[in-house]
């Protein structure tokens, strides 16, 4: 069984992705990639506008195709976008060519840390609770399928779970390693 080059970090929006996925990527001297951010440095405008102008279905194809762009390079740490789960060649790609963390919130501590945010498009909405505990509902069995660990974010420092991926990364070489001998 071959080691894993890369770190994927998927999991429901405001989980910390993003922030995390910088944090551990500089801690290990690696390239940082945030898909949504590809897209959007792509087309030139943020997502919001995309969902505005051609709709979730649109913006899952251009998501598709940075998704399999980025998961074709090696020894990256790339924070995906909630929702890249729901496509199934997405995420044989992603357990296909990394180690996937599932990072998890509470509801609470996601509505807490999205609760200003106006460039979700999919929270837009009259009750963002209900619609994250549909997304979380739709999604969790998705990121756990995937996953190679899955981490609680809610209350914990950016250092604390950047330190506790990286554990869970070496636990899993050593574990490969050991299997080998």
């Amino acid at each position: 069984m071959e080691i894993a080059k890369n770190i994927y970090l998927v999991g429901p929006m405001g989980t910390g992705k993003t922030t995390i996925g910088k944090q551990l990527a500089k801690k290990l001297e690696i390239e940082f990639y945030d898909s949504d951010y590809e897209i959007e440095a792509r087309t030139g405008v943020d997502i919001a506008h995309i969902f505005d102008v051609e709709g979730e279905v649109g913006f899952r194809e251009r998501e598709k195709k940075v998704i399999a762009e980025l998961t074709a390079l090696e020894g990256i740490v790339m924070a995906t976008g909630g929702g890249a789960v729901l496509d199934e060649e997405n995420r044989a790609l992603l357990a296909e060519h990394g180690f996937v963390v599932y990072l998890k919130s509470s509801v609470d501590h996601l509505l807490e840390r999205t609760r200003y945010d106006t460039k979700r498009p999919l929270l837009q909405t009259a009750n963002p609770r209900e619609k994250l505990e549909e997304l979380i509902a739709t999604r969790d069995p998705l990121y756990e399928s995937i996953a190679n660990c899955v981490i609680e974010t809610g209350g914990r420092s950016i250092r604390g779970v950047s330190r506790k991926i990286t554990n869970k990364i070496l636990a899993a070489m050593f574990s490969r390693l050991m299997g080998k001998i």
